[in-house]
């Protein structure tokens, strides 16, 4: 099956922010760019959190089918995009969820809210429904969760392998360290837009046959805007990532889970884990052939199972009232 890439251009993340774009400060100082569109009065607010090493663009097709449906509210991830940079131990998923918590105090305060996340921005959402689940069931009522994982991600395989290694010798931290201190200098002289990263791209954000030139150039694009210092300084986050608890707040609203089943960086399985702990209130919808990069190759799918989501809620809601 080809890709249902359409041509496309992602806005760009320098020059002057879009209007009517907001900064929310942080606890701890961050400035976090966020953007809105949609209905602003509709009765749900639905929150895009994107993933590791993208900026809010990468919703872009999302944003498009549900512009007429809901108020939408995408922001951009500590060290990403427009946000502003972070403390070296501030860059973990248990900030980035204590973040999305005060994204939606600062633009969402009332009102339904549904979150959806893609990789990093699915753990982001775990990890909010770990500090604050009094949220969920009340303002926060459903969770669109899309090539991620709650944990477990270097359980297995040659990484799994090193990295326990590392850690009976005691050595993981200073490797961590060391990625950190030569990021800058990788920086200087890395070269953007090469071959050599479009073959990465395609084999770690792609599947078996969701790929093509121009999908694969806009993700990889989209992904080198983030700069090395940023990528080394969130990688040990997802060596400890484990979010399996959160499953159980996330039992109290409707939850759709997307898996794909060529996604090397969050396999298909933890998709399956992850809605078989949630229950009877998840649906799993598992994409065969497509990559990590699923709302960008899949659309119609992935747009298909964010509105069915959206209608779930709805329904919910009605019924409640």
């Amino acid at each position: 099956m080809p890709s249902d890439v359409p041509p496309l251009s992602l806005p760009s993340a320098t020059g002057p922010p879009p209007p009517g774009s907001r900064t929310v400060t942080t606890d701890d100082g961050v400035p976090l760019h966020v953007e809105f569109d949609g209905v602003q009065d509709a009765p749900v607010t639905v929150v895009f959190s994107h993933g590791f090493t993208a900026r809010l663009a990468e919703w872009e097709l999302q944003r498009a089918a549900l512009r007429n449906r809901a108020r939408l509210v995408l922001w951009d991830q500590r060290g990403h995009g427009r946000s502003g940079w972070t403390p070296l131990t501030k860059a973990t998923i248990d900030r980035t969820g204590r973040d999305l918590g005060q994204v939606l105090d600062a633009v969402a305060p009332t009102g339904r809210v549904l979150l959806a996340g893609h990789s990093m921005g699915g753990m982001s959402i775990l990890a909010l429904a770990r500090q604050r689940p009094e949220l969920f069931g009340n303002r926060v009522v459903g969770a669109f969760l899309l090539a991620t994982s709650a944990g477990g991600l270097v359980d297995t395989g040659p990484l799994g392998f090193a990295v326990k290694l590392m850690r009976r010798l005691h050595l993981l931290p200073l490797y961590l360290r060391l990625l950190q201190l030569c990021a800058p200098l990788l920086e200087r002289f890395r070269r953007r837009g090469t071959a050599v990263g479009r073959r990465a791209i395609r084999r770690l954000l792609f599947g078996r046959d969701d790929a093509d030139p121009a999908g694969v150039a806009l993700v990889q694009d989209l992904l080198e805007e983030t700069p090395l210092p940023v990528t080394m300084a969130f990688y040990a986050t997802f060596l400890e990532h484990d979010e399996t608890a959160a499953l159980q707040v996330l039992r109290r609203v409707p939850v759709t889970v997307v898996a794909a089943t060529h996604d090397r960086l969050t396999p298909a399985d933890h998709g399956r884990r992850m809605a078989e702990a949630i229950g009877p209130g998840a649906e799993l919808v598992v994409v065969p052939g497509a990559g990590h990069s699923v709302n960008l190759t899949r659309r119609q799918v992935v747009d298909d199972a964010l509105t069915d989501l959206l209608d779930r809620v709805e329904g919910a809601s009605r019924r409640a009232g």
